[in-house]
């Protein structure tokens, strides 16, 4: 029998890496075809619907009072859910892969129930805890603390919604960083916060822009968990996807998709300069962007 020995120098010098899945131009036009048919075509179609609008209407449709209360609640309460989330995210990640303790597979498994749970559960399941009446509530409007039914319970909706894409996107980063590092500055003098700040952050900090990109980009389109908790007052706690819905009622279609489109491209344009600051700092970093 001959036996057949792997000769890596000899692969180099046809230069040709064998791939695990053959066929790039196949693979690459299966790629681009699915993402016609699953991103393209229905935003193609978002765009086209607006077209039946004047630019005067259009205008109108997407400027009206309760459309802007709308967008400054929508993004502000999406933006300040995603800061809290980057904070208390880091947190929880870091106990889960710096310390153990008895029941952290239960807490590490419940990280991950809001991606599982139905959206609107977790609405009820918020109203039901912070309304006047409910558990937590109860306690807090004797005191002039007021969170169901206010811009503030929607905050806590999209805290609750946000929170697994920080932790399980900075944890994986967390399990690899080399602990070498850390006692190498301990033993030089440095204090945890110099330790934290130029050892650990620079390294977790593109997982961490990722964690926020993400969690940013799903409370801006939350609806679910949101319009049970929010008491969707105009111009008060109404957010953008409920006046999408309205319009769609009242079989305005093309207002719809006129505010639906300005909401497509104010994301877009929020997610490109995220993206763009995560690629600058893994060069200002040294990693490959």
């Amino acid at each position: 029998m001959t036996a057949v020995v792997f000769n890596p120098l000899a692969r180099a010098k046809t230069g040709k890496a064998k791939r695990v899945l053959p066929g790039f131009g196949l693979t690459l036009g299966y790629t681009l075809f699915y993402l016609c048919v699953i991103v393209l075509v229905p935003l193609s179609a978002l765009v086209f619907n607006t077209f039946h609008l004047t630019w005067d209407q259009f205008v109108a449709a997407v400027t009206g009072p309760r459309v802007m209360a709308s967008y400054r609640l929508t993004f502000g309460a999406s933006l300040f859910a995603a800061l809290v989330n980057l904070v208390f995210g880091l947190l929880v990640a870091w106990v889960l892969v710096r310390y153990s303790f008895p029941g952290k597979k239960i807490v590490d498994a419940l990280v991950d129930l809001p991606f599982a749970l139905p959206t609107a559960v977790a609405g009820i399941s918020l109203t039901a805890l912070l309304a006047g009446n409910g558990w937590v509530g109860q306690y807090l409007e004797p005191m002039g603390i007021k969170l169901a039914f206010t811009p503030a319970g929607i905050v806590v909706a999209l805290i609750f919604i946000g929170l697994p894409f920080v932790v399980r996107t900075v944890q994986p980063v967390l399990e690899d960083a080399e602990k070498e590092l850390e006692e190498a500055a301990t033993s030089l003098g440095a204090t945890r916060l110099q330790i934290f700040t130029r050892v650990i952050l620079p390294h977790i900090a593109p997982a961490l822009l990722t964690g926020f990109a993400m969690a940013f980009a799903r409370a801006i389109g939350e609806y679910g968990s949101v319009i049970f908790i929010a008491g969707n007052m105009p111009l008060v706690s109404e957010i953008t996807p409920l006046i999408i819905v309205g319009k769609l009622e009242q079989y305005d279609y093309a207002g719809a998709t006129a505010v639906a489109l300005v909401m497509l491209v104010i994301s877009f344009v929020l997610l490109l300069l995220i993206n763009a600051l995560q690629a600058w700092q893994r060069r200002h970093a040294g990693a490959p962007a």
